[in-house]
């Protein structure tokens, strides 16, 4: 069942096309083109142009600014994949040479390496990549501003060495291993290093007049892979649905979903906003949105997704400030979401089921506190409280027999069946905890053991 732009209600066409005019009006920009989608389908364009006539379309290259990160995420984690290097590893196992390289890539991908967030003037992103032709140049002299792996403090840097160890593993240049490796395979044919026709040019909106200035458009060398990239609604939204959903062609659904998980310290209050593996997660009206934004000199870029909502906003506008356009595509997911809620998929019967996995589910007890294991319908387990708020997970079975946790307080740890003599389950063991069929059944293996009386009640 798809959600062809026809099918959205009149209500919710309209609500959307007054956000963005409203953005594009108040934010004094001169042009802005914004597109939704749901289940891999575009169901909704929209732009506004000061120009008559001018307004840009889906196809139409605005610079992306750090949207550009996520793509060299992706890249690293595919090296991860094949196995090339692992995230836990120093820079300076496959990158020697930077001055930094006890940083882990893992710390990179998520900006908490303690790099600065810049590198030495002249305003890298209004000068010629050419005037720093070397890792050296982009690094500058203070090149740490915090203990690795104490906070999330973002840094351009960071991802130009990123870019780098892509460039040194591959043996090949940044931009031609993307193009080979994300945009070719997901049909992003109007992504590109350099901007292709049609696009828009990038301005300035005088702050206190209603008067323009064009901004440079400089190719940021070294830097390219923390913002380089121009690029349109169009190939952005297959970006989105690859990033929701994964792509073995690129990276494997399980890769993706680790992208989304928070990989950086929390920072005091801003619990709202968290960091992942090239992507900025936040909560916004009780849900949580997945994506990035982006800013150059002329340009301002937002992509915004919802896994939960099957929602996805992408919006892009030609100035350097204005609109506060991660707060665009962010309402963009929020109108289509609760105008027109997403349909669940009809339940199905698992195919089948394994008879002694099926013996194991239903309630177990950790001490007093009652647990319900279920089956999953991907042939997991899920163990959750009965009631109120607790520790639950989901698992994926290993060669050996036993379980591990996939998120939650159980993620990593392993989950075994204990048997007695005869075959029969005695408990489970979760991470060191006894998980019983009766609360502190007798005949499992409790720790501290069971007072020989029994249950009992108060006396008179």
């Amino acid at each position: 069942m798809t959600f062809p732009s026809e099918q959205l209600l009149p209500g919710t066409q309209r609500a959307l096309l007054h956000r963005i005019a409203t953005a594009q009006s108040e934010g004094r920009a001169p042009s802005l083109v914004a597109a939704v989608q749901r289940q891999g389908q575009t169901v909704w364009r929209g732009s506004r142009s000061c120009v008559d006539g001018h307004a840009p379309d889906a196809d139409t290259q605005f610079r992306i600014g750090s949207i550009t990160k996520t793509f060299t995420a992706v890249l690293v984690l595919r090296l991860r994949d094949e196995g090339l290097l692992d995230l836990d590893d120093p820079l300076e196992k496959h990158l020697p040479g930077t001055g930094v390289g006890g940083v882990t890539v893992h710390q990179l991908l998520g900006h908490s390496a303690g790099l600065g967030a810049e590198s030495p003037a002249p305003w890298w992103e209004r000068t010629p990549g050419a005037l720093r032709p070397e890792l050296a140049d982009v690094l500058g002299e203070q090149t740490r501003m915090h203990a690795p792996g104490r906070r999330h403090h973002y840094s351009n840097p960071g991802y130009t060495l990123l870019g780098a160890l892509v460039e040194k593993v591959r043996g090949a240049s940044w931009a031609d291993v993307l193009r080979s490796e994300i945009l070719e395979p997901l049909g992003m044919h109007r992504t590109s290093p350099l901007p292709q026709a049609p696009h828009a040019g990038g301005w300035a909106v005088h702050p206190w007049a209603d008067v323009i200035l064009p901004e440079p458009t400089e190719d940021l060398g070294l830097m390219a892979p923390a913002g380089q990239l121009w690029s349109t609604t169009g190939d952005l939204l297959r970006f989105a649905a690859f990033l929701a959903e994964g792509d073995d062609r690129v990276l494997r659904a399980a890769s993706v979903e680790q992208m989304r998980e928070p990989s950086t310290p929390i920072e005091s209050g801003d619990w709202e906003s968290h960091y992942g593996l090239g992507l900025q997660l936040v909560r916004r009206d009780g849900r949580t949105l997945f994506g990035h934004t982006g800013s150059l000199p002329g340009f301002l870029a937002a992509l915004w997704f919802s896994v939960e909502d099957d929602a996805t906003a992408v919006v892009l506008t030609n100035t350097t400030s204005g609109p506060m356009i991660g707060d665009v595509a962010a309402d963009l997911v929020k109108i289509v979401a609760e105008a027109e809620p997403r349909i669940p998929e009809p339940w199905r019967p698992l195919p089948g089921a394994d008879a002694e996995l099926l013996a194991l589910t239903g309630p177990w007890y950790w001490g007093t506190r009652a647990n319900v294991l279920r089956l999953t319908s991907d042939g997991g387990l899920e163990i959750q409280p009965l009631r109120g708020n607790g520790r639950g997970a989901r698992f994926t079975a290993r060669t050996d027999g036993t379980w591990v946790g996939l998120n939650g307080y159980y993620a990593g740890e392993t989950l075994r069946v204990v048997r007695n003599g005869d075959g029969s389950v005695n408990h489970l063991d979760l991470g060191s905890f006894v998980f019983t069929r009766e609360p502190y059944d007798p005949a499992a293996a409790i720790p501290g053991g069971v007072d020989e009386g029994g249950w009992r009640g108060l006396e008179a």
